[in-house]
């Protein structure tokens, strides 16, 4: 009894996954898990080297390891995390640490920091993880947030099965209370919105131009060798170049329905960047793309009737490679600026203090957003750590500036071919927002006055003013 070093409960793949990447790094590890075949399966799949136990019972799986306790929760969120919390509480004492591994809703991760507190002193830290099964199991990004002094437990556990980058481990303690939950669900939406930057552009160049997929291919296959170099390019070039086996012919993602699924932490983000005033609008475009692609059988009718003749356009291959790259660059850093500055705002909002250099730091390695461009914004709040948004960066600033041109002709050939590319469209209208001294938001805010009476600041004087408006 008290022997081994981390707990885990539920055994799934990913569960699974992380405790032989621990064991690999000769932690002892235990896991629970309600079913006994998958609690069998985890000590048969450990090696000789490894020290490892399964069990299905909660006394018994707590009473296994060191005090004070480090046990991870890798079950779904929502009621799931409660009830194994419930399960393990009554053997649980002061002191002990209780992690939940999942996408659990950050609001939830507060909830339950307070109640373990006031139930025994107990410690709760929500991280999320990302990378996968294969990162779960060779080395992941994760992200923790909870009780900094109760860190010091986790923390040679996560840094030695942690990804690695010029040999720095993409963990590290992120900030108080939800901290981690937060991050990881603005890397979720930074995700939607990449992912939908790259569909768009697989639409743009295939249905727009009649470019083959095997161009397009090689296209994304020379990318991740350049600037754009990141998991996602990456395993687009692999995705595009995959047969289908059930049918022997052609293209796998030829047979894949263009109706897509969500697990809800895109439109997270999007709801607490309203909430907090974080303008986020290509994660916005994003989720509303996929919400759009669940009405099949509406779009197929539209397509039937709401018709539109592109006009006839002569463009150069290799002129219209070179700007949807240097497009595609722009709209990634817009991206990106868009959900760091989002994390900006959420911990001064929710008192996380979080260091944005070091949420770019383990995005790095590991993660499903991991980019070259991350050291390009680690270095950014290297220089100031207080920056607010990273177009404001002098280096980054200056390669939008240049690459602007590709970005505003790319969204005039999308407009004029009928192509949808809401996150094209709304990442250069981020930018455009950002970089105008003046908006015309000053006739919003007299409208509000006119019909609500809900007054206004002027730009000569101080104070909040009323008028009674000439009908």
């Amino acid at each position: 009894m008290e022997e081994f070093d981390f707990g885990m409960v539920g055994l799934g793949v990913m569960g699974r996954n992380l405790l032989l990447n621990m064991a690999d790094h000769g932690f002892s590890v235990a896991g629970l898990d309600l079913d006994p075949e998958k609690a069998e399966s985890l000590e048969k799949e450990a090696s000789e080297k490894h020290t490892i136990k399964g069990t299905t019972q909660a006394e018994e799986f707590v009473k296994l390891i060191k005090k004070p306790r480090a046990i991870m929760l890798l079950v779904p969120a929502g009621k799931p995390v409660d009830s194994a919390i419930d399960s393990l509480l009554p053997f649980l004492e002061e002191g002990d640490i209780v992690v939940d591994g999942g996408n659990s809703f950050f609001p939830d991760t507060d909830r339950r920091v307070k109640e373990l507190e006031q139930k025994g002193g107990i410690h709760f830290f929500g991280m999320g993880i990302s990378g996968g099964e294969k990162g779960a199991r060779f080395g992941p990004s994760m992200m923790p947030g909870g009780n900094e002094s109760a860190y010091e437990r986790l923390r040679p556990i996560f840094e030695a099965i942690a990804a690695k980058v010029n040999n720095e481990p993409c963990v590290t303690y992120l900030g108080r209370g939800s901290a981690g939950n937060y991050v990881k669900m603005v890397h979720n939406g930074i995700e939607y919105a990449i992912m939908q930057l790259i569909a768009e552009t697989y639409d743009f160049l295939k249905r727009g131009y009649g470019i083959s997929t095997d161009k397009i291919q090689k296209l994304f296959e020379d990318w991740n060798n350049s600037e754009l170099s990141s998991f996602l390019v990456e395993i687009t070039a692999d995705i595009l170049k995959q047969a289908d086996e059930k049918t022997g012919k052609g293209l796998l993602l030829d047979y894949i329905s263009d109706t897509a699924k969500a697990k809800g932490t895109g439109k997270w983000t999007s709801q607490d960047a309203m909430n907090i005033q974080a303008p986020v609008p290509s994660i916005d475009s994003a989720v509303v793309m996929r919400n759009i692609s669940k009405y099949k059988e509406q779009r197929v009718a539209a397509s039937k009737s709401l018709t539109w003749e592109a006009p006839a356009e002569n463009v150069e291959e290799a002129q219209l490679f070179a700007e949807i790259k240097d497009a595609f660059y722009f709209c990634m850093i817009s991206i990106y600026a868009q959900g760091l500055a989002q994390l900006t705002i959420a911990s001064e909002e929710y008192d996380y203090g979080l260091n944005l250099e070091e949420v770019a730091k383990i995005w790095r390695g590991g993660c499903i957003i991991r980019a070259a461009a991350l050291e390009d914004f680690r270095q950014a709040y290297q220089k100031d750590a207080a920056l607010p948004n990273i177009l404001l960066d002098e280096t980054i600033g200056k390669s939008m500036v240049e690459k602007q041109t590709a970005a505003r002709a790319i969204v005039k050939k999308v407009i004029d071919k009928g192509i949808p590319a809401a996150v094209f469209t709304s990442a250069l209208a981020y930018f455009d927002a950002f970089r105008s001294e003046t908006l015309p938001t000053n006739l919003i805010q007299a409208q509000r006055d006119f019909f609500g009476a809900h007054r206004y600041e002027r730009t000569d004087v101080e104070g909040i003013f009323h008028t009674e408006w000439n009908s």
